[in-house]
């Protein structure tokens, strides 16, 4: 005979929260592979990245099974800081000082891609990640500055997104970060006299 009990529906269980210190462990994570990635000549194990972050190996492929989640992550984390912080630099700066900041940003992007680049073009060849999709949210956080410079005649009408990105692949490509860093900056310096509007 079936009791009461057993005729109640269980309620389902409640979706669990990632714990504060394992959000904190995997955010240290991130972190650290990017400097890691960034500062690395060659593409570096997932051992030295938990080395890195003071965890065990284990930990980290709690936090990120594969070599391709980790750079998966720390890659869409590097767009995020690109395409948010355009807004960001502007709330807090004028258009010409935003866009040399936000050309900074964009190098230690550079830089934290060549560091995992072997992986990355895998991931791109497969369609695990959409470079075109990622181009044009670039683009489009140049061209917000651009617009807010063009706006206050600070920054000239006639250059593209698209200048500015091949201009800064160019300087980054001759003088990669962070070994190059003084070059790079008379570089970005120099391009940004060329922005600038006449008066």
């Amino acid at each position: 005979m079936t009791t009461p009990e057993a005729r109640t529906p269980q309620a389902a269980p409640e979706a669990r929260t990632p714990r504060a210190d394992a959000a904190r462990n995997r955010t240290q994570l991130l972190d650290v592979a990017t400097r890691v990635f960034a500062s690395a000549g060659a593409e570096p194990s997932m051992r030295t990245i938990a080395r890195e972050a003071g965890v065990g190996i284990a930990t980290l492929y709690r936090h990120f099974p594969t070599r391709e989640s980790l750079v998966d992550a720390v890659y869409r984390d590097q767009v995020a800081r690109l395409t948010d912080g355009a807004r960001e630099l502007l709330a807090a700066l004028a258009p010409p000082a935003a866009l040399r900041r936000w050309m900074e940003l964009f190098g230690d992007w550079i830089a934290t891609k060549n560091g995992m680049l072997d992986t990355l073009l895998t991931m791109i060849e497969s369609g695990e990640i959409a470079h075109a999709q990622t181009r044009a949210e670039l683009l489009a956080a140049i061209d917000q500055i651009l617009g807010a410079g063009r706006a206050t005649g600070e920054l000239r009408a006639d250059v593209t997104a698209e200048d500015i990105a091949a201009s800064l692949i160019g300087i980054f490509t001759v003088a990669p970060p962070p070994e190059h860093e003084a070059r790079a900056s008379r570089l970005l310096n120099l391009l940004m006299d060329g922005l600038r509007a006449t008066r």
